[in-house]
């Protein structure tokens, strides 16, 4: 039976699952079974018929590289306060052998977290059943004041394939229950995948109902493909309203930020529900910036601003489940990473952000062939994944959209400078690496953009009836643009979209993309919001599109 067929007869609600233990007393939920194993690791075995037992519990590389053998003696004494894991729980990184669990202790998520200045002692479990009478690993963890507490823990040993629970406990505090997901053995065959694209997740332009929805679809995991959080100073006139008095600039403020944005109990049930993926685009340091310079190096210095993206990325570090070896560095974080499901895909994990060119100063600069989106060596690397191993399909998470986009009907072009039309010489690259035989499948799944883009990318746009070489699916918003006008959203970008052949589908609702993958096909249906201005809004499957394997270019469903 595929790992989806068992998850389909033990399906856990959203709502079942975020309360579950809530009101449990402490020694109900967390039993004595760590004691007994060590307080804080257990044996690396595995029972030989594949499902790990409470007596063969693997150990873990914890939080801050602490080690889950840290004598009782080093940990912080004392009480927590009262109801930390406002922020929910979270999973992500799916190994075949290893996810990670992350939490953030925060009584008060908009005044700094309001914790003590101490580290603190956070215990962790997974468990094979939603009421962890069948815990396989076990573990303790620091959560410390130079990481606003946030605790990220990366237990190995697990089985691939697999559905797994966890919670943690910080005192007498109990958190909220997880599900998560471990990747397919490398050299398994799955039978499919599904995997939801999302993006654009501005607070104050709507209410997080596609992550509501989001919840409930049973996925392997979310590939969040940037604009978590916005920057921006709060709005007098929104939907809801940015906490604070102006713009994301210190570590303080990012880091309230994040708490506000993960305080949404939406938010919090998606993160609960499987395992994600993420990567970051622009606002979750500031708008439109480029490698190590602002949008405007007129209105902010390059100084400044490197100061400002290293506290950005610090704190995009601290509320995200990412394994530790992304921990900044030097102000930069490793953000580019593969992803592998079996043989059926490979998913490459892009950066457009930190190793880019600086903004063009005007169009003639678009086509310079020494301006990279990626910088040279993440270019080899895309490269290098791209035409090695054998797997059926090849998944790109792009921030930026990849096909042309003219903003304005008629015979002159008039593209924008941020995504990779303003880097036409390596999108060039790209594309013709992308049509090789040996690249199976190559679908490229994109954010930014706050409509939806279906489009053929071609060998070369210039050039009438270039060979199709790969699909973009370029995901709306989950709110970013707020509830638009439709009608004149259509009327402007109707005619734009005729003048472009390979660009096949447009629409300016919010939503997500769900894409389930199998070995003959991907299907990717477009999952629309009725509105984000209203917090009861409905969400459902809209649009269907299909890439057949084998074959270039888009099919409609």
């Amino acid at each position: 039976m595929s790992h989806h067929s068992e998850q389909d007869a033990k399906k856990l609600s959203r709502r079942r699952m975020l309360t579950a233990f809530g009101g449990v007393t402490v020694g109900v939920l967390f039993t004595d079974r760590a004691a007994a194993h060590g307080a804080s690791h257990t044996p690396p075995n595995a029972t030989a018929g594949g499902t790990p037992t409470p007596a063969a519990l693997p150990q873990s590389r914890a939080f801050a590289g602490a080690s889950a053998r840290r004598s009782l003696s080093e940990l912080p004494a004392g009480g927590v306060p009262s109801d930390p894991f406002r922020l929910g729980v979270a999973s992500g990184e799916p190994w075949p052998d290893s996810v990670v669990l992350w939490t953030r202790l925060a009584p008060e998520p908009l005044h700094g977290g309001g914790m003590p200045d101490r580290a603190v002692s956070v215990q962790w479990q997974v468990a094979n059943d939603e009421r962890f009478t069948r815990v396989v690993a076990a573990g303790t963890a620091l959560a410390r004041p130079a990481e606003a507490h946030s605790v990220h823990v990366e237990p190995e040993g697990l089985l691939p394939g697999r559905d797994y629970f966890y919670r943690f406990r910080a005192g007498r505090e109990i958190s909220p229950v997880g599900r998560t997901r471990t990747a397919p053995a490398r050299h398994a065959r799955p039978e499919r995948l599904r995997v939801a694209v999302a993006s654009c997740q501005h607070y104050q332009e709507g209410y997080f109902v596609a992550h509501r929805d989001l919840a409930e679809q049973d996925l392997d995991f979310v590939a969040f493909l940037g604009d978590y959080i916005y920057e921006t100073k709060p709005l007098t006139k929104s939907v809801r309203r940015h906490q604070g008095e102006g713009e994301a600039r210190t570590l303080a403020d990012y880091r309230n930020r994040y708490a506000q944005y993960k305080a949404d109990p939406d938010l919090r049930a998606a993160h609960a529900s499987c395992p994600w993926i993420v990567t970051f685009d622009d606002h979750e340091v500031a708008n439109d910036w480029s490698g190590d310079q602002p949008q405007d190096p007129r209105k902010e210095s390059p100084t400044s601003f490197r100061a400002r993206r290293a506290a950005a990325l610090r704190a995009w570090y601290e509320h995200t489940p990412v394994r530790r070896t992304a921990a900044p560095r030097a102000g930069g974080i490793a953000a580019h990473r593969r992803f592998q499901w079996g043989d059926l895909a490979r998913i490459h994990v892009l950066d457009t952000r930190q190793h880019r060119s600086p903004r063009a100063k005007s169009p003639r600069d678009y086509t310079d062939p020494d301006r990279t989106m990626t910088g040279a060596a993440q270019e080899r690397w895309l490269l290098d994944g791209l035409n090695g191993g054998r797997q059926l399909w090849n998944l790109l998470a792009n921030q930026v959209p990849m096909a042309r986009t003219d903003r304005r009907a008629g015979p002159e072009q008039h593209l924008w400078a941020d995504p990779w039309d303003g880097f036409q010489a390596q999108r060039a690259r790209l594309l013709k690496a992308l049509g090789a035989p040996r690249v199976a499948n190559p679908v490229v799944l994109s954010g930014d953009r706050h409509f939806t883009m279906v489009c053929d990318l071609e060998r070369d746009f210039d050039v009438p009836d270039s060979p199709v070489v790969a699909t973009e699916i370029v995901g709306t918003s989950m709110t970013s643009g707020g509830d638009q006008d439709q009608a004149a959203w259509h009327r402007q970008w109707d005619r734009i979209i005729a003048e472009s052949p390979y660009w096949k589908y447009g629409d300016a609702r919010r939503g997500y993309v769900v894409c389930d993958v199998d070995r003959e096909r991907l299907l990717a249906t477009l999952r629309v919001a009725s509105r984000v201005g209203d917090p009861d809004a409905t969400v459902r499957a809209d649009r269907k599109f299909v890439v057949q394997a084998g074959r270039r270019g888009l099919d409609t469903a």
